[in-house]
């Protein structure tokens, strides 16, 4: 399990991917997802491809992760598998010490209705559906969702909830998005590149909003991102090169996400 130390010098503490030895933290925070020789393999002709092999990681509960690498790097088959959209060749995935890959389809689409949200770069609104009504999408997939007008207001937009998406800002959308995420309560907010199509300032309201989601509402919130930058908002950083994970990272101090630039 990778845990979190204090370092006496540092804010980072790359972690050794071969180290036998468990890492422990004076929170004792409980682990969410466990990676145990995670591997995605597709076969074209005679030979096969590995989109991720061998990954090993640990996300606590309540975690703010950033998930950084080039494209084709394994990011986004990374944040598939962890939302149950992918399937895993070989090797274990647990979400709260259940293991996914012996999941059948119809509990794999039970565990995304109950336990994930899922925040994407173009927003993937309904056109025609206003504010409330995208979010409200949502009692469709789960019961126990929340109000969609609170799911708003948790984001800033309780005076939007009637406008649709042509009447909002970019950044306005995206929070809409990220509301509608969230109404379904969810233990896992997965971000593909949330402020990829946004402006610096409003992507770092975004960004805020996401980090806030971690710190007070203790949602483990797993962000793919090319953009290097974000590594110092997150509690842990994983970087993912060439189908494989390079390190893990964990960051006792992060910074605010208001302090970053970019």
């Amino acid at each position: 399990m990778f845990g979190k130390k204090k370092p006496e010098k540092t804010n980072l503490e790359i972690i050794d991917l071969n180290e036998d030895s468990a890492l422990s933290s004076d929170k004792n925070p409980k682990v969410l997802i466990e990676f145990k020789d995670v591997c995605k393999k597709y076969s074209q002709g005679e030979h096969d491809f590995y989109a991720l092999k061998d990954a090993n990681l640990t996300i606590n509960e309540g975690e703010m992760v950033v998930i950084l690498g080039p494209s084709g790097a394994g990011k986004s088959t990374l944040l598939n598998l962890l939302g149950g959209m992918d399937s895993a060749s070989s090797g274990h995935i647990m979400f709260d010490g259940e293991d996914l890959t012996t999941y059948s389809d119809n509990q794999l689409t039970k565990y995304r209705a109950q336990n994930v949200g899922v925040v994407f770069q173009f927003y993937n609104l309904i056109p025609t559906l206003t504010a409330y009504e995208n979010v409200a999408l949502m009692k469709d997939i789960k019961d126990d969702t929340a109000d969609p007008l609170e799911a708003l207001a948790s984001v800033g937009l309780a005076d939007h909830a009637h406008q649709f998406p042509s009447q909002m800002s970019g950044g306005e959308q995206q929070r809409t998005s990220i509301a509608r995420a969230l109404a379904k309560n969810p233990r896992l907010l997965l971000c593909d590149e949330p402020t990829g199509a946004l402006d610096t300032d409003t992507g770092k309201e975004v960004l805020k909003l996401l980090q806030d989601m971690s710190r007070e509402k203790n949602r483990t919130v797993v962000m793919v991102t090319h953009n290097s930058f974000f590594a110092d908002i997150a509690d842990t950083v994983i970087r993912v090169k060439n189908g494989g994970i390079q390190s893990v990272v964990h960051n006792d101090t992060p910074k605010d996400a208001s302090e970053v630039s970019w």
